[in-house]
């Protein structure tokens, strides 16, 4: 009962998606939630600022919270929010704690009581996944692979026992300076394969390849890869 009453005087804290690229794509509830809260926990506060001033909102205080300060800011976030602040997370773009810090928090707030409350919007997988023809009932998100060659091996080769018991679209995260050489690893494991590669997702230069390793590999060769890559595959 103690715990009950304590917990309706606590913030709360809302996990907030903002776009991945067009700024349309945010929701009236995220713009909402973003101009009420107290403080607003995000990786790069240039980038959140911008954002902002763009909805437009003014009023704000950010708290700058990315993988290397996670463990030392949380604890000042649940204080604030044991104290009735309420407080968003957002990432520098689309849903927190998706291959980006946060989950963290989530769990501590959760473990204290604290109500947790997310505000859907959008998601490079969710979009990925809706474009690239491939079967949408099943899949299976593995995040960035590995950095290490022999961890990028390791976890290709689980991925085909994994899909032999259970057929379904993988999908994994990739940064353009690595992307070839990771295309290559796939290639040695799973053969030349169709793939679809997206680019850019919902930005100007948004680009969707569906075509063999091999010919992706060939294209990034002589193409310069930029931007953020989502890799999707049947094996």
């Amino acid at each position: 009962m103690i715990e009950y009453v304590l917990s309706k005087y606590m913030g709360t804290l809302f996990v907030v998606s903002t776009p991945i690229g067009n700024l349309k794509d945010i929701t009236l509830r995220a713009i909402d939630i973003l101009s009420k809260v107290g403080y607003i926990a995000c990786e790069d506060t240039r980038r959140t600022g911008n954002l902002l001033r763009q909805l437009p909102i003014t009023n704000y205080k950010l708290l700058s919270y990315y993988e290397q300060n996670e463990l030392q800011r949380i604890p000042e976030i649940l204080e604030l929010l044991k104290n009735g602040s309420d407080v968003a997370l957002v990432s520098d773009a689309g849903t927190p704690t998706i291959s980006d810090p946060g989950f963290k928090l989530v769990r501590q707030c959760i473990s204290e009581g604290i109500k947790v409350e997310s505000i859907p919007g959008p998601s490079s997988v969710i979009t990925a996944l809706t474009v690239s023809g491939l079967p949408t009932d099943k899949f299976f998100f593995v995040g960035y692979p590995p950095r290490k060659e022999g961890h990028r091996k390791k976890l290709f080769t689980d991925v085909i026992a994994m899909v032999h018991i259970v057929k379904t679209t993988v999908i994994m995260f990739e940064a353009p300076h690595r992307l070839v050489k990771t295309l290559q690893e796939m290639m040695d494991v799973f053969g030349d394969i169709d793939v679809v590669i997206c680019r850019e997702l919902t930005k100007v230069h948004e680009e969707v390849r569906r075509e063999k390793i091999s010919q992706a590999i060939a294209h990034f060769q002589k193409t310069n890869p930029k931007g953020e890559f989502v890799i999707l595959f049947n094996v």
